[in-house]
């Protein structure tokens, strides 16, 4: 069946850096688009940027447009989330899924699977 285990989040002080990780199983990871989610506490799930199967094109919501960067290793069935100069108001608990539609292009509002992991809580707080 589909899953996704995402690892990598913890404490980190305002400005700071953290690098999560979500491996993908199930389905076939090189076949489709990536994203990370994340839910924070009282608010609605957003999606905070996607890439396409092949890495050739990515999305990012405008909060952490600049700051946040994705990757993927299709060797590994793993995606990256590069996430730099936090703020406190990027606390959350992050998620990954795939896109279930393949896409020539990155886009926020992809089709995820109904399975979703565990999730990473990345608290940010001095």
């Amino acid at each position: 069946q589909v899953q996704f285990v995402e690892s990598g989040g913890g404490l980190v002080q305002p400005g700071g850096s953290v690098k999560l990780s979500c491996i993908g199983s199930g389905f076939m990871f090189d076949l489709h688009g990536m994203s990370w989610y994340r839910r924070a506490p009282g608010k609605d799930r957003e999606t905070v940027s996607s890439i396409t199967m092949h890495g050739d094109s990515t999305a990012y919501a405008d909060s952490v447009k600049g700051r946040f960067t994705i990757s993927r290793d299709n060797g590994k069935n793993t995606v990256y989330l590069q996430m730099d100069n936090l703020r406190p108001t990027d606390t959350a608990v992050y998620y990954c899924n795939a896109d279930r539609a393949q896409r020539a292009e990155a886009i926020l509002d992809g089709i995820p699977f109904s399975s979703w992991g565990q999730g990473t809580q990345v608290t940010v707080s001095s």
